[in-house]
């Protein structure tokens, strides 16, 4: 019994230490009204699994991967705020009055936009969740191999830290005293910072 607590503290430690910045990544996508909560959650552990998942595959296989290699990921978030960036500008161009009777009578066409662009919205939250935690496979690859008898509980403890964050990051955004400005400024600094985050993660390939 001692053992697996140990083991579960370890993974939260590992957990906790390396995803600290999603929580700021978390506050910013929930901010953004295009953004569907639904996306966003699917999005974070599509990301996380997937870095869990080529840990694993890679830890049992002994395997190393280039760290240049992977900082190349970093071109992922940078498209993605590039396109965050058209999309502000896009608004502002085509941005008109509209009273509230208007703004009702178009929930219905809005919630089957936001339905189509359901798959791409989590997928794109993934590819910017992986990118940013590319790196975290020299952490994860080595501790992942000389624990391999608690895979089960590492990823356990991830699938329940990764619920944990997103919980986090909407709660941070729906606050009374930051709420506010996070909805009305995070969406339009959401571009800046995937750019940002993504050249820091092309750096690396250098």
């Amino acid at each position: 019994m001692e053992n697996l607590f140990a083991q579960i503290g370890l993974a939260l430690v590992v957990f906790v230490s390396t995803n600290i910045d999603d929580i700021l990544l978390l506050t910013a996508f929930f901010s953004d009204p295009k953004l569907r909560v639904k996306a966003v959650v699917t999005g974070q552990y599509l990301g996380i699994g997937s870095l869990v998942v080529v840990s694993v595959i890679t830890a049992v296989l002994a395997l190393s991967i280039p760290p240049s290699l992977l900082a190349l990921l970093g071109i992922l978030p940078i498209a993605l705020g590039c396109y965050k960036l058209y999309e502000l500008y896009k608004n502002k161009q085509i941005e008109s009055e509209e009273n509230e009777n208007e703004l009702k009578n178009d929930i219905n066409a809005s919630e089957h936009r936001a339905a189509k662009n359901f798959g791409s919205q989590a997928l794109g939250v993934a590819s910017v969740t992986l990118a940013n935690g590319g790196d975290n496979l020299g952490i994860y690859i080595p501790i992942f191999t000389a624990h391999s008898h608690a895979l089960v509980v590492f990823v356990i403890v991830f699938a329940v830290m990764t619920a944990v964050w997103c919980v986090l990051g909407y709660v941070i955004v729906n606050n009374r005293v930051l709420g506010t400005t996070i909805r009305k400024y995070g969406h339009k600094i959401l571009p800046f910072v995937l750019i940002l985050l993504g050249l820091d993660i092309l750096l690396d390939a250098f």
